[in-house]
């Protein structure tokens, strides 16, 4: 029982509509899901994909307008990566980060992949890394409708970056738990720290690692606008999601118990540096109450809010995006 990559990261967003233009108009997603946190439904959920929605391709944010800033620190998800097809797509992006003028480094190595680091308005961490014809977990399908050009297109979630107190304790969780291995490690780019941690799953490649970096100078992270709220891993079949709380509970994790999102069947815990993790099934997708050609052009709600849209709808402030 090994989960096989990574299904999702959520963040949080004061600024909605900003955060629907830098994901779509700058980055090229596909906005597939505009729905609501189903543990706070006056509160906007929106699922930023592949073309066709596909696990392992989602990034999501949570709309709290009130966030306040972000101060970095431990016990945090730090980074998300996103996979491009090759080191021309770097310079492809690049440019395009220049003339939007959208805060970036130069390319560089890590992990020895070709990167690029940049961060949205609201000072969310990113990176590109460039696939390069590596093997591992299959990328996703490009989207193109917001003029991105199919070779340099976004097409999955790349490593996800834990930043923490203590790495051994977060490697533990990783490989007893989960399946994971370590894969190499490479320079922290901070200072004088230890080398950040490769650790990869099933198949590897770009969709299935995480780094951990090692930080006991920082403080815990205090989240807000931009800051990560959990990353998810996947799980391929209802059949292993059914044994995953058993498993969690038989290491001593506290775990959430199985939570229906109709999108997918979920499980959540926190490892050993307060990190929330979740398991997430690759099934049944975001096509199940939408037409795959209109994703995310209305107000979504699973089946079990739907008798309170009436509710949920005058509850939510109006949200002037369009997919």
């Amino acid at each position: 029982m090994n989960v096989t990559g990574i299904h999702h990261v959520s963040a949080i967003t004061g600024q909605a509509e900003e955060n629907f233009d830098f994901f779509t108009r700058v980055l090229g997603m596909r906005l597939v899901k505009k729905t609501v946190n189903q543990d706070s439904t006056s509160s906007y959920h929106l699922f930023y994909a592949d073309a066709v929605g596909s696990a392992g391709t989602d990034m999501t944010y949570f709309d709290i307008p009130m966030a306040g800033r972000t101060y970095p620190g431990v016990s945090s998800i730090s980074n998300t990566a996103f996979r491009v097809p090759t080191t021309d797509s770097l310079k492809y992006w690049k440019k395009r980060f220049e003339e939007l003028q959208v805060k970036h480094e130069d390319i560089q190595k890590r992990a020895n992949r070709d990167t690029l680091y940049f961060e949205d308005n609201e000072g969310s961490r990113l990176m590109l890394v460039a696939d390069n014809g590596e093997q591992g977990v299959a990328p996703g399908v490009p989207w193109t409708g917001a003029g991105i050009p199919e070779e340099h297109a976004i097409v999955g979630l790349g490593p996800v970056t834990l930043t923490v107190r203590y790495a051994d304790r977060t490697i533990e969780v990783l490989e007893k738990v989960l399946g994971f291995k370590k894969v190499g490690e490479y320079p922290s780019n901070a200072g004088d720290f230890p080398a950040i941690q490769v650790m990869s799953v099933a198949e590897g490649g770009t969709g299935a690692e995480v780094h951990i970096e090692e930080r006991p100078d920082l403080p815990p992270e205090r989240p807000g606008r931009g800051s990560v709220h959990h990353v998810a891993f996947r799980i391929p079949t209802y059949e292993d999601y059914d044994k995953w709380d058993d498993r969690l509970r038989s290491f001593g994790l506290q775990t959430s118990g199985e939570v229906d999102r109709f999108y997918f069947r979920s499980i959540y815990f926190r490892e050993a540096n307060g990190i929330l993790f979740e398991l997430a099934t690759d099934q049944p997708g975001f096509a199940t109450d939408e037409d795959m050609d209109h994703l995310g052009e209305s107000l979504a709600l699973p089946p079990f809010l739907e008798p309170r849209r009436k509710e949920i709808e005058a509850s939510l402030r109006p949200l002037k995006i369009k997919a």
